[in-house]
């Protein structure tokens, strides 16, 4: 058998699957993960329901419990986690740097971000769109009356381009005003400087929530003028990182599908005899030692935050204080775009 022959026959084996699959190498982020006993995760610097501290310095929302996910799939422990709260403009230089291990900061992926940051897009975690907020008492009921009006906005973020694009595709001459920190374009916009303030809809919800005297006075228009799917980011360089997080977060999302809940997780890992479930839950097939983590890491991170689900609901939901509809982020077979890749 010559050397071509070889190579085609070892390459139909693996495409058939016969070549067996070895456990997976640990990374550097992860060998450093491990030395100093905790996941470095860049947050946002106060977004309620995404991520938030409470007065006691204890942090909370959907990107932080992803946070908490990971620490428990890799290290046991959904505590072990030092929160790092970024603005927009610092999260990047933050993770190239190294400081941070994951930032899970409500960020959009796009293809500038993808291809020009040496960062690495996850999975999407909240879909999501940019929207507008107005007094309710300016009667204004469409972005498309905001002709020749000021709009506030965070500069270094993908809703300042957004906004510049909409004004200009609709002849608006909409006059930007823009902030450097979230919160002095808050404050401007309900100190009356603005007619609106502009983010995704999302953070709107949270900063009307959060910081209006009165949330009934102000509204959050129907317009959506922007795709923003928002998700964790890691460094390029490392896929074995990479791959932990990504699958972290598909496994939170299909154990929502399969029924798994922070409820019933130890008494499906002694009684399932779903081959899904068994595979999820590490009393099947050992999906960790590809990833080079345990058997039971996808366990813990259910156990420690619940499924993708009731991570949602619990921070951002219906039932929440932001109050927000599970809409196109439920999952595929209800009418959502949640698909994870399967955990096989």
């Amino acid at each position: 058998m010559n050397r071509f022959t070889k190579q085609g026959f070892a390459l139909a084996l693996a495409a058939a699957g016969l070549l067996s699959a070895a456990p997976a190498m640990a990374g550097k982020t992860l060998d450093g993960i491990k030395s100093r006993g905790q996941v470095v995760c860049g947050v946002h610097t106060g977004l309620a329901g995404f991520s938030a501290a409470d007065s006691s310095g204890k942090w909370a929302g959907l990107d932080v419990d992803v946070c908490r996910a990971i620490a428990a799939a890799v290290l046991g422990d959904s505590e072990k986690v030092k929160y790092v709260p970024l603005t927009a403009q610092q999260r990047f230089t933050a993770l190239q740097s190294g400081e941070i291990d994951v930032l899970s900061r409500n960020t959009t992926f796009t293809l500038t971000r993808d291809a020009s940051l040496g960062l690495n897009d996850t999975v999407v975690t909240y879909y999501d769109g940019q929207g507008f907020i107005v007094p309710k008492k300016s009667n204004i009921k469409s972005a498309k009356q905001f002709k020749n009006q000021t709009v506030c906005v965070q500069s270094g973020t993908t809703t300042e381009k957004n906004l510049t694009d909409y004004s200009k595709g609709n002849n608006l001459n909409i006059k930007t005003v823009v902030f450097e920190k979230e919160e002095a374009a808050t404050a401007a916009y309900f100190a009356g400087r603005c007619i609106s303030y502009t983010t995704d809809a999302s953070g709107l919800a949270s900063i009307r929530n959060k910081v209006a005297t009165t949330p009934a006075d102000h509204v959050i228009l129907p317009d959506l003028i922007s795709k923003e799917p928002l998700g964790p980011m890691v460094r390029r360089g490392d896929d074995e990182w990479f791959a932990i997080v990504k699958w972290v977060i598909y496994g939170l999302i299909e154990s929502e599908e399969y029924g798994i809940t922070q409820a019933n997780v130890d008494q499906l890992k002694n009684s399932s005899q779903d081959p899904v479930v068994k595979r999820i839950l590490g009393t099947g097939e050992d999906s960790g030692k590809l990833l080079g983590l345990d058997k039971d890491w996808m366990a813990r991170a259910i156990k420690a935050t619940g499924n993708y689900g009731e991570i949602f609901e619990r921070n951002v939901g219906p039932h929440s204080a932001l109050g927000l509809p599970r809409g196109i982020n439920n999952q595929w077979n209800k009418g959502g775009l949640m698909y994870a890749l399967p955990i096989r």
